[in-house]
């Protein structure tokens, strides 16, 4: 009788396994654009109309935000757990986020 081998692909979750991973740089963040979470991507779109794409005010809006519970009841620990942080060890995964939701936004607004 045969064995049967399960395979898993492992996608990588921060800006740190992406770079390690190597490859096409298009390739990484379509790759990287999957792996946010939807709650994610919306909690960052929320943001973006509530203060604009400003960094900085940005940022400020998104702590706002996570610390009132105002986007779904998400506070801090929720968001974590989905895969945005705002502790500043990973600040440059949380760039990484909103960058490629901002990115996601522009490409689907029509010309």
């Amino acid at each position: 009788m045969p064995s049967i081998i399960k395979v898993e692909k492992v996608i990588p979750t921060t800006a740190s396994e992406f770079a390690d991973e190597g490859g096409s740089e298009y390739i990484t963040e379509q790759l990287f654009m999957e792996t946010i979470d939807p709650v994610v991507r919306d909690f960052v779109c929320f943001c973006v109309q509530r203060r604009g794409k400003e960094w900085l005010a940005l940022y400020d809006e998104m702590c706002r935000v996570a610390g009132r519970h105002l986007f779904r009841g998400l506070g801090y620990a929720e968001l974590k757990k989905l895969g945005l942080s705002f502790g500043l060890t990973e600040i440059e995964d949380t760039i990484r986020i909103v960058k490629a939701v901002l990115g996601q936004e522009y490409e689907s607004q029509p010309s």
